[in-house]
């Protein structure tokens, strides 16, 4: 599966601080699967960059996609 394609698989996530002085970004999905990762706040920033371009690239496709289409 590539970062592009859809999935069926449904996951829960959390973000917030440790007491560690860390982000956490922890994942929970179908199967017991349980995912904490922790990055130190400059890391944190740069992913909600990503975050932001990634969602302004999206809606731009969106936007140009023909109307009545889902797909």
């Amino acid at each position: 599966m590539g970062i592009d394609k859809q999935s069926d698989i449904a996951a829960n996530i959390q973000i917030g601080p440790t007491d560690l002085g860390m982000v956490r970004i922890y994942i929970e999905a179908e199967g017991g699967i349980e995912l904490p990762l922790d990055f130190d706040p400059e890391e944190a920033e740069e992913i909600a960059e990503e975050l932001r371009a990634a969602a302004e690239a999206a809606r731009a496709m969106g936007d140009s996609r023909p109307k009545g289409k889902t797909r």
